[in-house]
């Protein structure tokens, strides 16, 4: 019956985003249906939020961060701020039209690659800008974001420039914020301003230096977003460090200053750690509405909705204060106005695997190659198992220097122990994975596992700067269960695997031409919030993750110990699904997903 219903939608072609049925979370739903909203709006890594209102005045565009995964520069829709689709991406890799980036972005590049973007709609058409701060900033435009966007065009080469915004004046000239990385050009805590061309795609002047926030509790003052209102200047920032800063709001009657600023939103009383760094988005309603992140640990850095009140000329956000401009984010508070009632919905996270393609809440963890995985017409996702350590996967002869790992191959040990490295599940491209929904849920997934050779593995996995993976690997003609785990994978420490137990083969293949054995198995992590204190006092995000497998779907055992799920390299967690297996000439292995649900 799947697969009959999954031919009908083929024979129809993909539905229309704007068609498709809302989907409603079992775990996070911010709408309580009584028009109020609970933050955050978004319960996932979205990080470095920014928001701008499209062309009908009635609809709301989010993209977000998205470093080294694809596709990148993710595209959220509303109606209201506080239900949210995925509608497509902005960038299908890293980066398409630049042959060298293309092969340097082919690997994993932890933490790299797009930094905070901003949204802009500007003369018909949508632009997005974002600094990466190893190669330069760059802007991608479309006439409808849902659908296709241009091919990234660099604005500025060079390095440490990050968190890029343009403003369009009133007299169609155009100007360009930024932020620095100190860990590119050894300065921070500065923000500046250069004058771009009318079309925003190249600078026509130096920058100048607009604000300093070196040696004031303005430090680390970064992310800038750039309005114009009523005649001013507006850069809104955040500052004070990502987890515990607040959100620093500065005018001025032109773009190069000089500018005046005060803090307009900070945690407070509240438990709501750091809510700062978003979009300012002004409705055709007359309201004013912040979205801005917090950061949440191995949570990656959610989403959340504070009302704006405008105080002399100053956008106080959140509750407002009995004194002062400084406002503390509120929990609950009324919905948006709009012109009708909006359909309550949340970011997909469950998938069926029955489209020819891939659900938009998954990404890769580098550039996609075709060897990675594809769909399928039978209801399944294919993912291939990729080949860990093989030399060809560092794209450089051997013997020979190798700029990615900056260092001279010395000798065939020297070659091995780079091979061994490479082996490691931090250093696999064809992750699919996807953000984590909410403070608890549970995800679990029906798999087959298809071995050709000895040690070639699939399974289920939490990725961060911690791993821990449930995974059946082949080991002669039976299989094993396996727990994979490491710990401060980023400073290239081992990996250890724990045997939960010995399964044997489901199917066999009967023709002896390129035969394989068949595992079908269910496998299950459940994510519990811990919370707790840190040493200053401030509100721990800690969560432990659980695996469980199941030969039939309903009764699951535990495997292994519970896991301290850790977040990313300026990303939250992620979770999904690996495939790995020795480099070599053997034919490759792959696992076969008949579905990935998340519920309570």
């Amino acid at each position: 019956m799947k697969n009959l219903l999954l031919a009908i939608c083929v024979a129809c072609g993909a539905l229309n985003a704007s068609a498709q049925k809302p989907y409603i979370s079992q775990v996070w739903n911010p709408d309580n249906g009584d028009g109020t909203y609970t933050n955050p709006v978004i319960n996932a890594d979205y990080s470095d939020p920014d928001v701008c209102v499209g062309a009908s005045g009635e609809d709301y565009y989010l993209t977000a961060s998205s470093f080294q995964c694809t596709p990148g520069l993710p595209i959220l829709h509303s109606k209201d701020l506080v239900n949210w689709r995925i509608v497509g991406y902005a960038l299908k890799s890293l980066y398409t039209g630049d042959k060298k980036l293309e092969r340097h972005f082919a690997s994993v590049r932890h933490g790299d690659g797009v930094w905070a973007p901003s949204i802009r709609y500007h003369n018909g058409e949508y632009y997005i800008y974002w600094g990466d701060p190893d190669n330069g900033v760059y802007m991608v435009k479309t006439k409808d974001p849902a659908g296709e966007w241009s091919d990234p065009v660099c604005v500025i080469e060079g390095k440490g420039m990050i968190d890029t915004t343009p403003l369009w004046d009133d007299d169609g000239r155009c100007y360009l914020v930024n932020g620095w990385a100190n860990s590119r050009s050894r300065f921070a805590s500065v923000l500046t301003v250069r004058e771009m061309n009318a079309e925003g795609t190249k600078a026509i002047s130096d920058p100048v230096i607009v604000f300093d926030g070196n040696g004031t509790e303005n430090r680390t003052c970064e992310g800038p977003k750039f309005y114009k209102r009523d005649g001013w200047y507006w850069i809104m920032c955040p500052a004070g460090g990502v987890p515990t800063g607040f959100q620093l709001v500065m005018r001025s009657k032109s773009p190069y200053g000089p500018y005046e600023s005060k803090i307009v939103l900070a945690q407070g009383k509240t438990g709501i750690n750091g809510p700062h760094q978003g979009a300012w988005v002004h409705t055709k309603y007359g309201e004013d509405w912040f979205l801005h992140f917090q950061d949440k640990e191995a949570y990656g850095r959610v989403v959340h909705l504070q009302p704006v009140t405008w105080k002399d000329n100053w956008p106080v956000m959140g509750a407002m204060p009995s004194k002062g401009y400084c406002g503390e984010p509120v929990l609950t508070y009324r919905k948006p106005k709009t012109a009708t009632k909006v359909a309550n919905e949340n970011p997909v996270e469950s998938d069926e695997f029955n489209s020819p393609k891939m659900g938009l809440q998954w990404q890769w963890h580098a550039n996609y190659d075709q060897k990675f995985g594809m769909p399928t017409p039978w209801g399944v996702f294919r993912v291939y198992c990729y080949k860990a350590g093989s030399w060809d996967n560092l794209s450089v002869p051997s013997w020979a220097y190798d700029k990615d790992f900056g260092c001279i191959i010395t000798s065939k040990q020297h070659k091995d122990s780079i091979r061994q490295a490479q082996s490691r599940i931090w250093k696999i491209p064809n992750l699919l994975l996807q953000k984590t929904p909410a403070d608890n849920f549970t995800a679990t997934t029906k798999l087959r596992m298809t071995a050709k050779e000895d040690n070639q593995y699939g399974g289920l996995i939490m990725m961060g700067l911690d791993y821990s993976a449930l995974v059946v690997k082949r080991v002669g003609k039976e299989f094993q269960l396996q727990r994979i785990t490491c710990k401060k994978a980023d400073k290239d420490q081992p990996e250890t695997a724990d045997v939960i137990a010995t399964l044997k083969p489901t199917a066999e293949d009967k023709v002896d031409y390129q035969p394989a054995i068949h595992e079908d198995i269910y496998l299950q992590l459940t994510v519990k919030y811990i919370g707790g204190k840190n040493a200053d006092g401030t509100n721990k995000h800690e969560a432990k993750v659980n695996f469980a497998y199941s030969r039939d779907g309903k009764k699951f055992q535990q495997a292994g110990k519970p896991f301290t799920m850790r977040q990313g390299k300026w990303i939250g967690a992620k979770m999904g699904l690996v495939a790995v297996q020795p480099a070599g000439n053997e034919n490759r292995g792959w696992i076969d997903v008949d579905w990935f649900r998340v519920s309570k």
